[in-house]
């Protein structure tokens, strides 16, 4: 059941529901504080961004790997050739047999493409590859991708970087209801509030990036995240109160002397 017990990947069990991302922050000293405030046990890089030969300075220097669960992506690739290659890549220099599997379909949006997705999962899965695809919050395509073998599915709740927000809850409350692997909200988070709404929802995580190196202040904003996503999946636990049109009294009449 999505968000009860353990959150577990692939075999490794995660303290943290929050996964964060390398990218974008004004220096790696920043980005290292970041990832200490924000409690996370698994950080996502990006392959083709990343000097993997070690030569010159790079954020893998920054990153301790003894502490931090190494996620690869394949950001920036346009096609399931070129996603598998970098996945490739990866493995053989020893960052990691998991992979956050991005096939992108267009450069303005940078909506998935579904297609070249699926494929490629299918792919990585059979060459012992724990795949995590980033997909569209399609609960159709979700379940396939879960019938491809993907060890958890990551579907958007907005646009990558857009700080847009949940868009479309009732899509995620689906895809939770459909699948059983674990389910991480991935792209579109802007602020805490958004975290804990795809918390609530039922979600067993939430990955994010823009939300917190683009923020004024990204390490507070990383510890604001820590904390709004332990309260959105300590609230989906206690479970809410249905909602109703009209007032219900917190005290009742009974038993009140006139």
């Amino acid at each position: 059941m999505h968000g009860h017990g353990p959150l577990k990947i692939g075999g490794k069990e995660l303290h943290s529901r929050l996964i964060v991302g390398t990218g974008k922050y004004p220096d790696f000293p920043t980005m290292q504080k970041a990832l200490e405030a924000s409690g996370t046990d698994m950080v996502t890089v990006a392959v083709r961004r990343v000097n993997l030969d070690r030569t010159q300075e790079s954020l893998l220097d920054y990153i301790d790997l003894k502490r931090y669960t190494l996620l690869p992506n394949t950001a920036g690739c346009y096609s399931a050739d070129e996603a598998i290659k970098y996945s490739r890549l990866a493995r053989e220099v020893g960052m990691s047999n998991l992979v956050k599997l991005e096939v992108i379909g267009d450069q303005r949006t940078l909506f998935p493409d579904n297609e070249e997705l699926l494929k490629a999962t299918k792919i990585l899965v059979k060459d012992g590859f724990i795949v995590m695809p980033y997909t569209n919050d399609d609960p159709i395509m979700a379940k396939k991708l879960e019938d491809a073998g993907a060890a958890a599915v990551m579907p958007l709740g907005a646009p990558i970087g857009s700080g847009l927000g949940i868009r479309n809850p009732h899509n995620i409350a689906i895809i939770l209801q459909m699948i059983q692997v674990p389910i991480i909200v991935d792209a579109g988070v802007g602020t805490a509030s958004d975290a804990a709404i795809a918390m609530e929802l039922g979600a067993d995580g939430v990955l994010m990036n823009t939300a917190i190196a683009g923020a004024k202040d990204p390490v507070k904003m990383a510890e604001a995240m820590r904390k709004a996503v332990e309260a959105g999946h300590l609230a989906y636990l206690a479970g809410r109160i249905p909602k109703k049109s009209y007032a219900s009294a917190s005290t009742t009449m009974e038993g009140m002397i006139e």
